[in-house]
């Protein structure tokens, strides 16, 4: 039986999240951030690909950070986006040292 291109590609839900970090934030502080992430892709398998990490600097007024998240399906992301441990990274270690946030989710081919 033969499948056509449409029947074989693969869709995940892709979700992208970016951070600036508030004026004076140490280094130690943002490395706490990529930390507590890496705990994330240990304590929620719902996450297929988990990929995270400061900003490369090489284009002026981009965000300091990025956190990208492939999920199965819609149920996989509402799974890490309401997680227990996942709220408490962003409530205890993200929140109080950024001053903007933006996010998307989409259907990635």
């Amino acid at each position: 039986m033969a499948f056509s291109n449409a029947e074989l590609e693969v869709h995940v839900i892709r979700h992208v999240s970016l951070f600036s970090f508030a004026e004076g934030v140490t280094a130690e502080r943002r490395e706490a951030v990529t930390t507590a992430l890496n705990g994330l892709a240990v304590a929620i398998p719902e996450l297929r690909d988990y990929r995270f990490g400061p900003d490369a600097g090489m284009s002026a007024g981009n965000f300091d950070y990025a956190v990208v998240a492939d999920f199965d399906d819609v149920d996989g992301y509402l799974a890490y986006r309401d997680h227990p441990e996942h709220r408490r990274v962003l409530v205890d270690v993200i929140a109080p040292i950024i001053s903007a946030r933006s996010a998307v989710q989409f259907v990635a081919g």
